[in-house]
């Protein structure tokens, strides 16, 4: 531990006083893992420690050191985050919650589930599944994202049109304070309104009010009727964002509508080593849930249609499944380009086609490569800013500007699903204003007085 002031030293021997020695890790090549996340940012130096804790009291001692000793805390569950809020720098402690992973009870006669933080969203899924239950929070990274991080980043996915971002399936809450007390936040029950709703504040929170230890997160039925999916190329990202809106005006619910455009379909073929796409073409992807999703289908292929499309529906679950892996590709396929800044706003869906405008707007004028997809049933963008350098110049951030205030402008917002972490913390004001800004500032500093849950950011 050479090279440590006597502080951190004091910090990391009363740490494994107190928890099992080797959770408590100070290892050099195991700190620099920590210092980045999957949103392209890395800070300069490496964390104190890392503390790989495996229980709420594991929890609960690092908090009470934490904050005796004054240093900052960086909550981590499995990295995955992309706005720059689980990396660690000098001076931090990094609070793993990886190894708390247990499935604690499901219960399916009030159709919920206790998970600790550190469950895998799609190992969730794996167990329900076999009971006839499914989660709905359906986030691309689901295979490698932890339920924690999950309710974290209040995280949406495929299927949020229909199912909601995850605050809507977290009924309840296990916080461990900055001081190391507890709370429990939410209910078990279907409704319920006392006192203020503080789980809806946690989730979302980045790790900025609290240390979650366990969540009560809804579970529902497997839906009765199967599911169809269909797939339909366009000329354009616009016309197929117009055939969205066309789809959602004549009443129909898709539980997907995924929209690529033609760089990011083209690049996602060459990463699955698939035929190319037709030159030049968007795709729209669709998937209908329930008993009438065959009907509900045909009457989107029509709509489709009409509006220029060329929609071809699956002839079997393999089909549909390799409809799905085409667009959960899209991050690796992104990756490979470059380096890649990947973007995250949401717009009114009547707006989509405008936004998809000024995007190809941006690129012609600033000579830049941003493929994009969009979750169009709720109007989110994930633009995909390319970089040919190992880290995002100053170009690639005076574009994001204006693909910002273009969202602004069209009665969006600055990000739909990924939160804010480091990445948009400069722009918070431009969409919240000073007096928002600061209200949000004095409630984090209700639950966190000293400025030590994953201080720097998001505000």
């Amino acid at each position: 531990m050479s090279g440590r002031s006597p502080t951190s030293d004091d910090l990391v021997s009363e740490l494994r006083r107190k928890i099992r020695p080797d959770l408590v890790v100070t290892t050099p090549e195991i700190l620099e893992n920590f210092r980045a996340d999957r949103s392209g940012l890395r800070s300069d130096s490496a964390p104190i420690v890392v503390v790989f804790a495996e229980s709420s009291s594991d929890v609960v001692e690092v908090m009470m050191s934490a904050t005796a000793h004054r240093v900052p805390v960086v909550v981590r569950g499995t990295g995955t985050g992309v706005a720059g809020a689980s990396f660690a720098s000098a001076g931090e402690l990094v609070l793993s919650l990886e190894r708390m992973n247990r499935i604690l009870e499901i219960n399916e006669e009030e159709a919920y589930a206790i998970v600790e933080p550190g469950v895998i969203n799609g190992d969730l899924n794996d167990v329900l599944r076999d009971r006839g239950f499914w989660f709905a929070p359906d986030p691309a990274s689901r295979a490698i994202s932890s339920i924690g991080g999950n309710i974290a980043t209040n995280a949406g996915g495929l299927m949020c049109a229909k199912y909601g971002v995850t605050r809507e399936a977290v009924l309840g809450l296990t916080v461990v304070l900055a001081d190391g007390s507890m709370i429990e936040t939410g209910r078990r029950t279907m409704k319920g309104v006392t006192g203020l709703d503080l789980t809806a504040l946690v989730t979302g929170s980045e790790g900025t009010l609290g240390v979650i230890v366990s969540a009560c997160v809804r579970i529902r039925r497997a839906v009765p009727g199967g599911v169809s999916t269909v797939n339909a190329y366009f000329p354009s990202a616009r016309d197929a964002a117009n055939a969205c809106l066309a789809v959602s005006s004549a009443g129909l619910t898709p539980m997907v509508m995924e929209i690529m455009d033609d760089q990011c379909l083209a690049a996602v073929h060459a990463y699955l080593e698939l035929d190319s796409p037709p030159s030049g073409s968007a795709s729209l992807l669709l998937q209908f849930d329930g008993e009438s999703s065959t009907a509900n289908a045909a009457s989107a292929n029509d709509i489709l249609r009409r509006h220029g499309g060329r929609p071809e529906t699956a002839t079997d679950e393999a089909h549909a499944e390799e409809l799905l892996r085409i667009r959960r590709s899209v991050h690796p396929a992104m990756a490979r380009l470059g380096t890649t800044l990947i973007e995250d706003v949401c717009v009114p869906r009547t707006r989509l086609a405008d936004m998809f405008d000024r995007i190809s707007e941006i690129q012609r004028q600033r000579g830049i490569v941003i493929p994009t997809v969009a979750h169009a049933g709720d109007g989110n963008l994930h633009p995909n800013f390319i970089s040919e350098t190992d880290h995002i110049p100053e170009e690639i951030w005076d574009a994001a500007q204006e693909l910002f205030s273009a969202a602004l402008e069209f009665g969006g917002t600055l990000t739909g699903e990924h939160g804010v972490g480091t990445l948009k913390k400069r722009w918070l004001r431009q969409e919240l204003g000073d007096t928002q800004v600061e209200l949000q500032r004095r409630i984090k500093a209700a639950f966190d007085p000293l400025n030590i849950l994953n201080p720097g950011k998001v505000f």
